[in-house]
């Protein structure tokens, strides 16, 4: 019995009859039909578990995710939820999940777990200080692998975070990789929030992130709520994250992106 079979059998007690590839860019993810008639989702990967609990956490806090159904060696195992148009109302009730989700608080920055996008590692070590969290778990290590003068430019805007981000925002709870493709239209057409990355921080890493390959719908973000003035240049330094992991796995063609947050922010 090969490891998917073994998973389905542990967890639900049905074996697969048939698998349509469903997705993923850095990771496994197939469309299982069960022998019983049932379909779910099913993801693998060295570290499923950690994802499973950030989802877990995430609907927790009243956010709409693929409920999670177990976890079995390497195989994450969730409900399948078909994909439809997204309806009139689904970015409105997306400002309103987020909003939900963002309110829910943690002791501190960081999350309990490291993390990982396929072979780049993400630190998530404790912090009380968020521009120190942020300088030290998400800029620096990526130093070692960016050319000499880009590689600078971060290492100065690092040192400079004290006066552009804020030094305690409320810790909130971030799904942590927020682009529109982990946005999934589903029953009802309201959004779901897949593929996660979570950890305590700034509410407004997210927002950056949801902003990095395109623009909510209308009515997000009156019904998410307004932001603190300064939000566009918080934006271009939390949007440099994103863009090195971007350098980090798929190389040169995204030293542009980082370069332009890094000017956008005077550095």
């Amino acid at each position: 019995m090969d490891t998917l079979s073994a998973a389905c059998a542990e967890v639900l007690g049905s074996a697969p009859d048939s698998r349509q590839l469903h997705g993923g860019d850095l990771s496994e993810v197939l469309r299982l039909n069960l022998d019983d008639g049932r379909e779910v989702v099913a993801k693998r990967g060295p570290i499923v578990t950690r994802e499973a609990r950030m989802l877990e956490a995430i609907a927790a806090a009243g956010a709409p995710v693929p409920r999670v159904l177990g976890v079995a060696g390497d195989v994450l195992l969730m409900e399948a939820l078909n994909e439809t148009a997204p309806s009139g109302d689904a970015w409105r009730r997306l400002g309103d999940d987020l909003a939900r989700l963002h309110a829910t608080t943690g002791a501190g920055y960081g999350w309990p777990e490291e993390y990982a996008f396929g072979p780049v590692a993400i630190a998530n070590a404790p912090a009380d200080d968020w521009p120190a969290f942020w300088a030290e778990r998400r800029l620096l290590p990526f130093l070692p692998h960016l050319p000499r003068s880009l590689a600078r430019r971060v290492e100065r805007l690092a040192g400079r975070l004290a006066d552009l981000v804020p030094k305690a925002p409320p810790p909130a709870l971030l799904h942590g990789d927020l682009w529109l493709g982990n946005l999934l239209a589903g029953p009802g057409g309201r959004f779901y929030l897949i593929d996660p990355a979570s950890y305590h921080g700034d509410a407004e890493v997210d927002l950056a992130m949801l902003h990095l390959f395109g623009t909510p719908g209308a009515r997000f973000a009156e019904a998410y709520g307004a932001l603190a003035a300064g939000w566009q240049e918080r934006r271009a330094v939390y949007s440099l994250f994103p863009a090195l992991v971007h350098v980090r796995l798929f190389g040169a063609g995204y030293h542009a992106m980082a370069s332009g947050f890094l000017t956008a922010v005077g550095q």
